[in-house]
């Protein structure tokens, strides 16, 4: 048994926000909990080509957007979204305020990860 605060552990720029990894692969509990909050306005195209991974909103707005389009789904506190296929997808903060999430990764991540936003595809890791 342990506990963690989230000043003490690793936060990383993860591109369009920060991620503080609460859990990671070396505290052995076969998956990852971060706190990641999404900056205000900005649009993250994304792919987890090795985890899958759930978020839970505990404040702001925002979407989920499928990478063909064809399935959006609306973000905001005490909704849960769950990329179980491994989806491409972009993911899109209000435009005035920060999106606030708890993201749970399976398989852990390392816990120093960070993505490569570009327009030449869906940044992964």
């Amino acid at each position: 048994m342990f506990t963690r605060e989230k000043d003490k552990v690793q936060t990383v720029e993860w591109g369009n926000g920060r991620s503080s990894r609460l859990l990671t692969e070396s505290d052995g509990m076969g998956f990852t909990v971060a706190d990641t909050l999404v900056r205000a306005g900005t649009k993250s195209r994304l792919q987890y080509r090795r985890h899958l991974e759930a978020c839970y909103c505990i404040s702001g707005r925002g979407e989920v957007i499928s990478a063909d389009g064809s399935k959006s789904l609306a973000i905001e506190p005490g909704v849960l979204y769950a990329l179980d296929e491994h989806d491409a997808h972009f993911l899109i903060a209000d435009p005035d305020t920060d999106l606030h999430l708890i993201s749970v990764f399976n398989p852990p991540l390392r816990g120093d990860e960070v993505h490569s936003l570009d327009e030449s595809g869906f940044s992964h890791y």
